[in-house]
């Protein structure tokens, strides 16, 4: 019998909330692989984290070895095989999202160092907290020990986003379609591409729409998506965060067959900057990716890469002091 330790950060809030039953529903690793559940989160949530810790016990999951609760970063993340940062300020109705720059990015400070500290090199780190890029930048400058290429943000939200706008828009099923990407920020100037999409290996479905409507409406309607639920819900989302958080594990775990999004290091790929998190096209097998290269890029679509670059490159000045 074979155990993995998953770290949750913030695990008295609602992504994980939502995470946690997903983690343990038994599809993410072999029927012979046990979970260990490091739960983290401040002392001011220790109530919360234990009714969590009750609800869990009595789903009675067959892949659950045991739960950890504590406060403690050295007992959360120690012995960890993969660490889901979700914890941080969440972003709420009003908030500009530069707000969240300085209140979080000493939260990742102190969780990349620790980590340092106290994990094996071989950790899988996914930055959710907003604003993730950047966080993932902090967490990573702190983890001298930890190859880059381990740490990754979570942008499988955008993705989900942009392919059920797309499908709908086109009358087809969400897992149909294939190749649709996201580039850059987490944030309103991400890029969602739909230059190679394909529908069923296909690519003769562009009758279905046309420039107007992928430059009016699909690509605002992505970026903005996030703002649209806080404007609905008076929150930020959750549920589809902790689905895309899964989405994105599942890959590291298992590989993928599409184009997947997330936020990486990269060396001058496409001519982006390497000292930024950015969201490219990945390959992802064997537990590691590639950047998908050679992909044709429009002076359109160049426009949008380098302004999302141009964001988190701001991004990355207002927190130098903390690099």
């Amino acid at each position: 019998m074979k155990k993995t330790i998953i770290t949750i950060t913030g695990a008295a809030g609602n992504i994980a909330y939502s995470l946690i039953f997903r983690l343990l529903s038994g599809q993410l690793f072999p029927k012979n692989t046990k979970i260990q559940l490091n739960l983290l989160d401040v002392p001011e949530s220790s109530k919360i984290l234990q009714g969590v810790k009750y609800e869990i016990e009595d789903c009675a999951f067959e892949s659950l070895d045991s739960i950890i609760t504590t406060e403690n970063m050295e007992v959360a993340f120690g012995d960890s095989d993969y660490i889901l940062l979700v914890g941080a300020k969440p972003r709420i109705k009003g908030m500009q999202r530069s707000d969240l720059l300085l209140d979080n990015a000493n939260i990742f400070k102190k969780q990349g160092i620790a980590i340092n500290q106290y994990c094996r090199n071989s950790v899988r780190v996914i930055v959710v907290g907003n604003p993730a890029n950047t966080n993932a930048l902090i967490v990573s400058h702190h983890t001298p020990k930890i190859p880059s290429e381990n740490i990754t943000s979570l942008m499988r939200l955008d993705q989900n986003r942009a392919k059920s706008i797309f499908a709908s828009k086109i009358n087809v099923s969400v897992p149909s379609i294939s190749r649709l990407i996201v580039w850059g920020n987490h944030s309103a100037t991400q890029f969602p591409d739909i230059t190679n999409v394909q529908v069923d290996g296909l690519d003769n479905f562009s009758h279905k729409y046309n420039s107007d409507w992928v430059k009016d409406d699909f690509i605002p309607r992505v970026q903005n998506r996030g703002a649209e639920i806080i404007d609905y819900r008076g929150k930020s989302s959750a549920a589809s965060a902790a689905s895309a958080v899964y989405d994105h594990l599942n890959c590291i775990v298992n590989g993928s067959d599409d184009w997947e999004s997330m936020g990486v290091l990269s060396s001058n790929t496409y001519n982006i900057s390497s000292e930024i998190f950015y969201s490219f096209p990945l390959s992802i097998n064997n537990k590691n990716y590639k950047i998908i290269e050679n992909i044709d890029i429009a002076d359109l679509s160049l426009s949008y890469l380098k302004a999302t670059e141009k964001e988190l490159i701001h991004e990355r000045d207002i927190i130098k002091d903390l690099l």
